[in-house]
Order: structure tokens, then C-alpha cells, then sequence
């Protein structure tokens, strides 16, 4: 029956199928000719699995995103990041990293972050001299790099399935995500010395400070909604509220780019997006338990120790597995089918839960990245309008880049537990 559910899940997925309906689908034929479980369970299922307080977090950072992306937020984070960083040779591939890092902390989207940054960034640096292959694959690798930076909507995804809180997983993916964007930055520097980038002229304290002063509204939302999660005063979830209102007001009242009239679209295109992720969820959950029933993770566990019982190991094959996915799943199907799998045995070998997630994300965030189904890669490839072809050269760098790093993440476990072990005393 594992065998029977993964072949119909192949060759629904072959077909063009909604990922969402290939796993009900496949789903519900393994229940009804094993003849034990009453199809009954499945909207049941559906129904107990979004039923779940965390998860109301994902519609609101999804608006919360929708109303700054709109509002002009993008333009003037780029514009702050610009003047602190164009004086260094490659400072423009500088930007479209920093500026993408602080416009994650406002998204959780790293679709978004890609849209939003490259879509001011790569007219510019194409501009400047930049080849816009370039352009495209900085863009498209800091959208992958930007899945770690919290709040992350795949980080909420990921607690929700390990019962962990997700103030821990934002927590953990500090230092991670930071240490990729420096990781792509150092690389950046370098390629921008061989080929003899043009520097901008250093920017004067008044220049700085006055974007500072305008972008100061939009760094205020990171501080308020992560403040507010690691002090206690709320959950991820109310955290995703309060961005709500917040991200109205300003994009609204302060930088009044947000007309009321574009409102009505922005949240009939959130719904519609959380319609999506909620079908994927809820069917992933039957997904979940029909492998639960026939004993999957216990055999797949029973599998690697058998090749061998080492925790190294075991984290290797994850992320080849992971890195493998990423090309031909996106980020949110691949989490949701792999990892029900994967969490029992990661606890059986006795690796930390949000370790693991940090892990996994990082994996996530490479594949935005790779082809055929990155979806930074293609937001970026539409923006610069640039043929995936041209892209692949000047990308495999930054991939190099982010699995490198990603090989730091995974066996360096006080990356990702630092940060949580002092503000949860994890």
C-alpha cells in the first residue's frame, strides 16, 4: 500500500495535478481498497487539522506582506540598504541582499521578497553596468536565502506539524539566515572584483539618515511583531494580527501608496491564497495519517538504521532528499508530504526538533532556487524578462553558495539553538 500511494501520487503530479489533489486522491483510493478505514475520515481529517490556532498565522503575514508590498515599503528598504552599503565594490548586489533580508522580516513570503526587491533592483543594476543574468541569479538566490529570515510562513507550517513553538523556530532562523546572506555577499564582493563592478560614491550622514527616517516605519514592523513573540506579550499567531493593522496604517496613512480602492483585490488575493494552503494542508494530514496506519516512517526508519545508526548519516540523506525534492516540488508540498515521514525518525536518532526544522528550511530556501519549479528563480527571471538558460551560469555560484552554507547548518546544531536557548532556555 506505501508503495501504491507514492505511484499515484507520481502519476497524478505527472499529470498536472494540484499537489493538493494528488495526495486526497491517492489518499483516499490506498484507504478505500485497504478496505479499513472508513473514507468518513477524511473531511473528518481535513477538518481537526485546520482546526488549529497557530495556523491562522498564515493568512494574516500573508496580508500583513500583501499591504506593505503594496504600499511602497520595498522601494524604500532598497533605498536604506543602497546608501549604506553602495560604496563597496559590488554594492549593488549588496542591496538587493540586505534589502531583501529586512524586507523578509515583514513578508514571510520569499516569493514576495523576490517581487519586491528585484523588481526596484534589477532595472537598477542593469542600469549601472550590471549584466542582467547577474542581476537575475542575486535576486532569485537572496529570495532562497530569505526563507530562513523569520517571520516565515513555511517556519509556521513546519511548527504546526512538530508541535514546537514557532516563536522558536523564528528564533532559530537568525543566525542561519544571516549567515547565508553573508555567505552570498562574500561571494558577491569577490565577482564584483574580478569583473571590476562600478562603486557609487559613498553616501553623506544626511543621506543616510533621511532613509533611514523614511524606511523607520517599516523596521519598526520586525521589531514589533518579533519583540513582541520573544518577550511574551504575544503569539506568533496574534504577532501576525497586529502586523495586520499595522501594515495597514502605514501602507495606508504614512507612505499613502496603499489606495483604499486596491483593497478589495489584496484580500480576495489573500483568500485565495490561503484557500490554496489550507486544501494542501488539511489533505496533507489525511496524507500524513494514511502513512502513519501502514507503518511508513517506521520502516523508512528501521531502512536507514539499517544502512547505518549514525545521525550524520541520517541528516546527509535528509538533505539529499530534500535538495533532490526541491527541484521538482515546491516548498510547501515538499514539507507537508516529507516531513510526517521524517519527524519520527529525527527524534528516534535524537536530533532537536527545531534544529531540524532550521535544517529543513534551509533546504526549502535552496529549493526556490533550482529548476524547474524555483519560484524566486522564475519571479526573477519575469521581472529581468531573461531566459532560464542565461540565468543557470551565474547562479550555480550562489547554489554552491547556499548548500555550502546549508552543510554549516546542518552539523552545527548551536547555529540554530542559540538564539532560542536564551530566549526560551531551550
Amino acid at each position: 500500500m506505501i508503495v501504491l500511494i507514492f505511484v499515484l501520487i507520481g502519476l497524478l503530479i505527472a499529470f498536472n495535478a494540484p499537489i493538493s489533489l494528488a495526495l486526497g486522491t491517492a489518499s483516499a483510493i490506498t484507504a478505500y481498497l485497504k478496505g479499513n478505514l472508513p473514507l468518513i475520515f477524511i473531511p473528518q481529517k481535513i477538518f481537526t487539522s485546520l482546526d488549529s490556532f497557530p495556523l491562522l498565522a498564515i493568512p494574516l503575514f500573508v496580508l500583513a506582506g500583501s499591504f506593505l508590498e503594496t504600499g511602497g515599503v520595498g522601494m524604500r528598504l532598497v533605498n536604506l540598504a543602497n546608501v549604506l552599503v553602495r560604496h563597496i565594490r559590488g554594492g549593488l548586489g549588496f542591496v538587493v541582499i540586505v534589502s531583501t533580508i529586512f524586507f523578509s522580516e515583514i513578508s514571510g513570503s520569499s516569493a514576495a521578497d523576490a517581487a519586491a526587491i528585484g523588481s526596484v533592483t534589477i532595472p537598477a543594476m542593469i542600469r549601472l553596468g550590471y549584466k542582467a543574468a547577474f542581476a537575475t541569479a542575486i535576486v532569485a538566490a537572496s529570495g532562497g536565502m530569505a526563507a530562513l529570515i523569520p517571520p516565515s510562513i513555511i517556519g509556521v507550517i513546519y511548527g504546526w506539524q512538530a508541535n514546537v513553538s514557532v516563536g522558536a523556530i523564528f528564533a532559530g532562523g537568525f543566525v542561519p539566515g544571516f549567515l547565508m546572506g553573508g555567505g552570498l555577499c562574500v561571494y558577491t564582493y569577490f565577482y564584483a572584483r574580478k569583473m571590476n563592478f562600478p562603486v557609487e560614491k559613498k553616501a553623506s550622514l544626511r543621506e543616510v539618515w533621511i532613509a533611514f527616517r523614511e524606511s523607520l516605519p517599516a523596521l519598526m514592523m520586525p521589531v514589533i511583531i518579533l519583540g513582541g513573540i520573544f518577550a511574551g506579550i504575544f503569539t506568533a499567531t496574534e504577532a501576525a494580527a497586529v502586523a495586520v493593522v499595522y501594515g495597514f496604517i502605514v501602507a495606508v496613512f504614512y507612505y499613502k501608496e496603499l489606495k483604499l480602492r486596491d483593497i478589495p483585490k489584496i484580500l480576495v488575493d489573500s483568500a485565495v491564497t490561503t484557500g490554496f494552503v489550507g486544501l494542501l494542508l488539511g489533505l496533507a494530514s489525511v496524507f500524513g495519517w494514511v502513512l502513519t496506519t501502514e507503518q511508513a516512517p517506521t520502516r523508512l526508519a528501521n531502512l536507514i538504521l539499517s544502512l547505518s545508526g549514525s545521525q550524520w548519516v541520517f541528516l546527509l540523506l535528509v538533505n539529499i532528499l530534500f535538495l533532490i525534492g526541491g527541484c521538482f516540488l515546491n516548498a510547501t508540498a515538499l514539507l507537508i508530504i516529507l516531513v510526517p515521514i521524517l519527524l519520527p525518525m529525527a527524534e528516534r536518532f535524537g536530533v532537536d526538533l527545531v534544529h531540524f526544522g532550521i535544517m529543513i528550511i534551509a533546504n526549502l530556501g535552496v529549493g526556490y532556487v533550482t529548476p524547474p519549479v524555483g519560484v524566486c528563480l522564475y519571479v526573477a527571471c519575469g521581472i529581468s524578462k531573461q531566459p532560464l538558460s542565461e540565468v543557470i551560469k551565474p547562479l550555480l555560484p550562489y547554489l554552491v553558495v547556499m548548500v555550502f552554507m546549508l552543510i554549516f547548518v546542518t552539523y552545527i546544531p548551536w547555529l540554530s539553538l542559540v538564539v532560542p536557548s536564551l530566549l526560551y532556555g531551550k
